[in-house]
């Protein structure tokens, strides 16, 4: 029997939407962009403790995702609103994941050069979403720039549509900032730094503003950009500032101006993989800030260092199901830094694997991105195994 199977009910689920097959040799360009209507064979590949979204255009991947976790079978399993924004500008993409959280509880879904894709818009059809009840029943918030024609395609499926403009990142995430707060009511004190120029260090944040209300604010190598610091001045000095990447991403001289509106403090590694892990093991036991995963029964999210904009489209699972940080792995097969952090948390039972707790990850991107091998090498390193070193699976 294949150790890798199908998911035959969930891939029937998308058929009406997504109904060609993808082929791995074909052009460079999105395939939402070749062909809007074109889809995906095998949308979910899974293993007995991995879930495979099967495809690496962030288009398509993020209306995946979406239907991963909204099924919108009942008034409980739809979003409030939807977010939208450009798939070519992955700073303002990341700072957008803030408002999948409460009150808008929905996906970020993307948006190309030419306007809303067709699968998007169909997205949008069967998400049929609630209206935000404390923000005047918008059901999608526009981010950052977008082509002329965008708001007409919605206003054709009667949306209710807000806007927030801009195309300075940094000044796009003030504004994600102070719109959240308008939304939610509150003002988080707790706040997330991270680079605008290196997404492999910055990314693992874009999962906890998804699962948490805290913002990402961006700055430079050097430099603080001053929509960051009229951001953080609103915390009126008791800014809990989360500062993440090493000092060669973000240099000492920024930390400490940093200072100037609250408390720093560094989550770092020498890596992307070992700064993604220090980011999932973090936990702030006074301000309640970080996954703290160190124990087994946890889900993770994997993809590989360069997928940029899967990342953000994989942020929803964090969210909703089983909440999941943000993990990178190789191509072919897991750093040695991953394999030890999975290690930390493999299961081990005493009696009897029926007693769990249990591991799963969530892969984002097809067998062009992250190998068949390496999803059965990740399938592997969740098992819950025996506490005693024996065979797992005997004796029952």
């Amino acid at each position: 029997m294949k150790k890798i199977i199908q998911l035959s009910a969930v891939t029937l689920l998308l058929g009406t939407v997504l109904t060609a097959c993808q082929s791995d040799k074909e052009s460079a360009a999105p395939q939402s962009e070749q062909n809007p209507s074109a889809a995906i064979s095998m949308p979910w590949i899974a293993t007995k403790n991995t879930t495979r979204i099967n495809t690496s255009d962030p288009v398509q991947a993020a209306v995946l995702v979406s239907r991963s976790l909204w099924t919108a079978e009942t008034k409980a399993n739809r979003p409030a609103s939807v977010v939208l924004t450009n798939a070519d500008n992955w700073q303002i993409a990341a700072v957008s994941t803030d408002l999948i959280h409460h009150p808008s509880n929905g996906p970020v879904l993307f948006l190309s050069k030419d306007g809303v894709p067709e699968v998007t818009l169909e997205e949008l059809k069967r998400l049929n979403p609630l209206g935000a009840e404390s923000n005047a029943g918008i059901q999608v918030v526009l981010v950052g720039p977008v082509a002329d024609g965008v708001e007409e395609q919605l206003k054709a499926l009667d949306l209710e549509v807000d806007k927030i403009e801009g195309e300075d990142p940094a000044a796009v995430a003030q504004a994600i900032d102070a719109y959240y707060a308008k939304v939610s009511g509150e003002l988080p004190q707790s706040v997330i730094i991270g680079s605008m120029d290196s997404p492999e260090y910055t990314l693992p944040a874009v999962n906890w503003i998804a699962h948490m209300p805290e913002p990402l604010l961006y700055v430079a190598q050097d430099d603080i950009p001053a929509s960051t610091a009229e951001a953080l001045k609103k915390r009126g000095g008791n800014a809990a500032i989360y500062l993440l990447g090493p000092a060669s991403v973000v240099s000492v001289k920024v930390e400490e101006q940093l200072g100037a509106y609250g408390t720093v403090t560094r989550i770092s590694g020498d890596d992307p993989y070992a700064n993604a892990i220090a980011f999932a093991k973090f936990k702030d036991e006074v301000s309640g800030f970080g996954w703290g995963i160190t124990t087994p029964g946890h889900n993770l999210s994997l993809l590989t260092k360069d997928s940029t904009m899967l990342a953000i489209a994989a942020a929803p699972f964090s969210h909703l199901g089983k909440h999941a940080p943000l993990i990178f792995t190789e191509q072919d097969g897991l750093p040695d830094s991953v394999m030890n952090y999975m290690m930390e948390l493999q299961p081990k039972f005493k009696d009897s694997p029926a007693e769990g707790p249990y591991n799963h990850a969530w892969l984002t991107g097809d067998t062009g991105t992250i190998t068949s091998n390496t999803q059965s090498e990740i399938d592997d390193m969740l098992e819950i195994t025996s506490a005693s070193g024996d065979n797992p699976h005997s004796g029952h």
